[in-house]
């Protein structure tokens, strides 16, 4: 038994993963090893806005069974931090405030 991610409804995408979105989604899905692949989540704890990790490390021990939302996936780390930019704007644009809660329960998420 493997992560159990649940998929924000409007992924967002960096531009290098987009070239090869529905891969990087089923290679994730599959457990499969993706070296400069990283996910965009749901934080752990309260003290972060998101959290960035390598794709790779969800297939460590410690996240069998456990629930990752994820709402980004990118090709590199630079590219992370640009679509959380991104993310944080659209939130701020949308809503006033930096609150991501309430945008990402708007759209809401699917099991993947």
């Amino acid at each position: 038994m493997g992560v159990k991610t649940y998929w924000y409804n409007n992924l967002y995408v960096g531009e290098i993963a987009s070239r090869r979105k529905r891969k990087i989604i089923r290679n994730i899905k599959k457990h499969k090893n993706q070296l400069g692949v990283y996910v965009i989540t749901l934080p752990r704890n309260s003290d972060n806005l998101l959290d960035i990790y390598p794709s790779v490390i969800l297939n460590q021990r410690y996240y069998v069974n456990r629930r990752i939302d994820v709402v980004g996936i990118c090709g590199s780390r630079d590219e992370a931090f640009s679509v959380i930019t991104e993310i944080v704007m659209d939130c701020y644009n949308n809503y006033g405030n930096t609150n991501l809660a309430d945008m990402f329960n708007e759209k809401g998420f699917s099991k993947g």
